[in-house]
């Protein structure tokens, strides 16, 4: 599988960029008490420090706001999911455990402030293109709607859109069948590219520590 970025998003953000994890013979099964424990944690230490700070304090946060109205789409509307998570947290709405490849992709987003995408790898056909969504991308998302990606940031395979930083889809979902995956890091466009290796090497060990498996890296 090959990754690439539609030339039309890096005329608008010169700066972007995109972390891809491929990770191989994962076991996906229900999280155990250390990462469950560790999210829960992380978020009510978060709900404390929104209680005091705006989300725009948060870096990451405000960084992607900013890259998602460039790209035309309406960010009091169509949130990214990682200031999404943010809110939630904010009304102490806590994140509950799903499985341990979905509560480790939360907790790297609310660590990180920056939206990510996980993906059954073996339900991805052909080649991935991150590009910018028009009225035709639609898809059944895990929110249970019916999603248009109109200026959206999408991943795209051969059958079409499967997920974006908004709101990923049915189809491409990691389950606890899962053995290999992609993880998409949408990274904050400042980000230098040395630091960025860093992230996605810890972000890796991580994964792998809690789900097994191998892990290769790049960034585009």
């Amino acid at each position: 599988m090959k990754a690439s970025i539609d030339p039309h998003i890096k005329e608008i953000l010169p700066d972007f960029k995109i972390g891809i994890i491929h990770y191989n013979n994962i076991t996906v099964s229900d999280s155990p008490q250390m990462l469950k424990g560790r999210l829960q944690l992380f978020q009510e230490q978060l709900y404390f420090d929104l209680d005091e700070k705006e989300l725009t304090d948060f870096p990451g946060l405000m960084e992607w706001k900013l890259a998602w109205k460039a790209l035309g789409a309406d960010p009091n509307r169509y949130r990214h999911s990682a200031e999404a998570l943010f809110r939630r947290i904010k009304k102490q709405n806590y994140l509950k455990p799903v499985h341990s490849g979905v509560d480790m992709n939360n907790f790297l987003s609310l660590q990180y402030e920056i939206p990510l995408g996980l993906y059954d790898e073996d339900k991805i056909e052909g080649d991935v293109e991150i590009a910018l969504g028009t009225e035709q991308d639609q898809y059944e998302g895990i929110n249970n709607r019916l999603n248009t990606l109109t200026n959206i940031i999408v991943a795209k395979d051969n059958s079409g859109a499967f997920g974006s930083p908004y709101v990923d889809s049915l189809r491409t979902a990691v389950t606890e069948e899962t053995k290999n995956a992609l993880h998409i890091f949408y990274l904050r466009p400042s980000m230098d590219r040395d630091t960025a290796l860093e992230l996605l090497t810890a972000a890796s060990n991580m994964f792998t520590g809690i789900n097994g498996g191998d892990a290769e890296f790049y960034i585009l």
